[in-house]
């Protein structure tokens, strides 16, 4: 599973929702790197398929607070919010998850098609 680049989220002016601009080329060659671990990493890609905590632990093997506790980790060092930003971020960083149908809505999004 792949580690996610340095990301700052950032609220527009007039936007409600936060913009996340990925930080990792403006970033000081001495700034600190925020890096998810592998666990997170499966952690986060389980979330982006809109998974509960329950069903996290059980896929993963480990209990509901790990995965809680992982959850806290990923926001944290990706500057995210909530959980809603978090599988917004997997999806624009790993794309549709697999298997998904034409009709992903990401794939809408980036093509301009309705």
């Amino acid at each position: 599973m792949p580690t996610y680049p340095n990301l700052k989220a950032s609220k527009d002016a007039g936007a409600t929702a936060p913009v996340l601009e990925l930080q990792a080329e403006k970033q000081p060659a001495r700034a600190k790197a925020f890096t998810i671990t592998a666990a997170e990493s499966r952690v986060l890609t389980l979330v982006t398929r809109a998974k509960t905590n329950k069903e996290i632990a059980l896929a993963l093997s480990i209990s509901p607070s790990t995965v809680k506790r992982h959850m806290e980790k990923i926001l944290a060092k990706l500057g995210l919010r909530n959980r809603v930003e978090a599988a917004i971020y997997g999806l624009i960083i790993n794309g549709c998850p697999d298997g998904s149908s034409s009709g992903c809505v990401l794939r809408k999004l980036q093509s301009g098609t309705d």
